[in-house]
């Protein structure tokens, strides 16, 4: 599938896969986008806390590297496991321009070393930030209750609408902990409702620019 790199409205880079029209982040700000669906809305509700959080889909290594720079700012453990069955090219991380936008020269290593580093194996990336890349598609994910939080950053309902489907999200309530939480820019009905159906309590939150609303899903004690 043709890909191309292109910048998106706050200046940060994005992938856009041309055949299916779908970008890997939201064209009116990659950065913007991932701050406010997964660190605002996600994991700003465990301050101060240990966390343990999946990503559905573990891209250009975007949310990793700012949640990363939240931990090292806050002084945060968290243990990140990220997903992705088909790796970003080598070629392509290098054309990301997350590094400059953020203002974070000094991690300029850590961002290389996210996507050098490993699959399948636990490294540690600082004192606070460990990270587990799996190579492995979605429906192979089957862990029981060990994450706080779950990024749910897939390929959109409209190109891969078996990625949001109730087998998915039931693997999701059943790898998250009792009042573990998942978030997702998405705000579709048909996938609001296979979350209820897998037993999730879903809320609609005020969504990023260029998106009127978003999901958080809660996993009840």
């Amino acid at each position: 599938m043709e890909r191309e790199i292109i910048k998106t409205l706050d200046g940060s880079t994005t992938i856009h896969l041309t055949e299916w029209n779908e970008s890997y982040h939201s064209k009116h700000g990659a950065i913007q986008e991932a701050k406010h669906v997964f660190i605002m809305n996600g994991l700003s509700l465990f301050e101060a806390k240990p966390v343990t959080i999946l990503e559905i889909g573990f891209g250009t290594g975007l949310n990793a590297f700012i949640t990363f720079l939240e931990a090292t700012q806050k002084q945060q453990k968290i243990d990140y496991v990220g997903v992705e069955a088909y790796p970003v090219d080598a070629k392509e991380v290098l054309e990301m321009n997350y590094v400059d936008e953020l203002e974070a020269i000094t991690y300029k290593d850590v961002f290389a070393e996210m996507h050098e580093c490993e699959w399948n194996e636990k490294v540690q990336i600082s004192a606070d930030f460990s990270l587990t890349k799996r190579k492995q598609f979605f429906h192979e994910i089957n862990d029981f209750e060990i994450f706080d939080l779950i990024y749910f950053d897939a390929f959109g309902f409209r190109v891969q609408p078996e990625l949001w489907s109730t087998e998915i999200f039931e693997k999701m309530y059943k790898s998250l902990r009792p009042n573990g939480v998942l978030v997702t820019y998405a705000a579709r009905g048909v996938v609001k409702r296979s979350m209820i159906e897998v037993g999730f309590v879903v809320e609609k939150l005020a969504g990023p620019p260029g998106k009127r609303e978003m999901f958080r899903a809660f996993k009840k004690a």
